[in-house]
Parts: C-alpha cells; sequence; structure tokens
C-alpha cells in the first residue's frame, strides 16, 4: 500500500504538490507517465477515445522530439499535457541546476504548466524551483503496471482496491506496461464506470 498510495508523511514533503483531487467529488484522473512511443501510446489513445475519456499525458521531452506526430495526436484529441523531464531524469543523481535545465528543455517542446517528477521525487531544492515554474502533480493510486511481478488483473485490483474520490491514478505510457494495459487498462475504465466515476484533467 505504500507504494500504491502514498503514506501521509510522503505528501507532507512536497506541500504544494496535488497528491488527490476534491474529495468530496465523485471524480477520477487519469495519468500517463513516459511517453510517447509508438509501441504503446496509440492503444492508449485509442482506447480513451472509445471511452471518451481525456486524460493527462506526463511525457518525457526526448520521446516528444522523436515522436512529435503522437504528441499532436495527444493535443488535438483534447487530452492535457505535462512536463517529465527531458531524460526522464533522476533528482538525485543531479545538481538542481541540471534539473531544472533539462525540464526546462523538455517544456520547449512540451510547452506545459504541469509537472511531475521521474520516480516521484526530488531534492527540496529542485522541488522550490519547479513549484515556482509548474504546478506539481503527484497520485493517489499507482497502478504498478510497470512492475514484472504483477499481472494485468493485478493492477485492475490495485485500481479496485484503491481508486476514491478525486483521485490521481497513475498508468504509464511504456514498454514495460503496454502488455498489461491491454487488458487493464479497458477494464479499470469499465470498472470506474460502473462505479460512476467522472473522469477529469486538471486546469
Amino acid at each position: 500500500m505504500f507504494i500504491e498510495q502514498p503514506a501521509r508523511w510522503l505528501r507532507w514533503l512536497y506541500p504544494a504538490a496535488l497528491w488527490r483531487m476534491n474529495p468530496d467529488e465523485h471524480a477520477v484522473y487519469l495519468t500517463f507517465d513516459d511517453g510517447p512511443i509508438p509501441e504503446s501510446t496509440p492503444f492508449i489513445l485509442d482506447t480513451l477515445r472509445k471511452y471518451g475519456i481525456k486524460a493527462t499525458f506526463f511525457m518525457v521531452g526526448e520521446n516528444v522530439l522523436h515522436h512529435p506526430d503522437l504528441y499532436q495526436r495527444i493535443v488535438a484529441e483534447g487530452h492535457q499535457v505535462g512536463n517529465h523531464t527531458f531524460n526522464h531524469l533522476g533528482a538525485f543523481k543531479h545538481w538542481t541546476i541540471t534539473y531544472a535545465i533539462n525540464t526546462e528543455k523538455a517544456n520547449r517542446l512540451i510547452g506545459a504548466h504541469l509537472f511531475r517528477p521521474p520516480h516521484g521525487w526530488m531534492r527540496h531544492s529542485e522541488y522550490w524551483w519547479a513549484q515556482r515554474k509548474y504546478k506539481i502533480v503527484m497520485w493517489d493510486l499507482v497502478t504498478r503496471d510497470y512492475s514484472k511481478w504483477l499481472t494485468a488483473d493485478d493492477v485492475v485490483q490495485n485500481v479496485k482496491r484503491y481508486a476514491r474520490n478525486g483521485s490521481i491514478i497513475t498508468f504509464h505510457d511504456s514498454l514495460k506496461s503496454i502488455d498489461k494495459l491491454k487488458t487493464a487498462l479497458p477494464e479499470s475504465i469499465e470498472w470506474l464506470k460502473e462505479q460512476g466515476y467522472e473522469f477529469k484533467i486538471f486546469e
């Protein structure tokens, strides 16, 4: 549960970040990290279009550079975009200035006001910088679709177990996830719809 639904103390580390939206609203916010790539993004977009859902894509700048057509499709289909650094940069392996330059390099391609740090961690100095320039979006539920130890059914069960009003739900637009998402994404969406959840994107 520590991974799937972060503990309160972890949320306190970054108080200006969004971890969960309005708990009185019967809505969820689907997010996808790490794309866009041709092996997974088209399937995700096709699935979202099938169900009439908009989502938020936290994109890696390098992937946008290599696949501008997928970036354009995400935008054209009405989804929200977010910055996930240019190289999926680990916050603790680099100086703050390096992290900031890398993020801004990505944003010249993405043009986002939303930011999600890779791996969900930042040094305090990086957090201080980022929250002045972006709305930082974390998560209320990580599906763990990237894990080689989980099956597609496990991913769906995580959604069923931890989704709640205002949940920011994280999937991954990646090679590690796509085989599971081909089953888990439509099943998760159908279950959330059955529970009466509305699907929203960030302002």
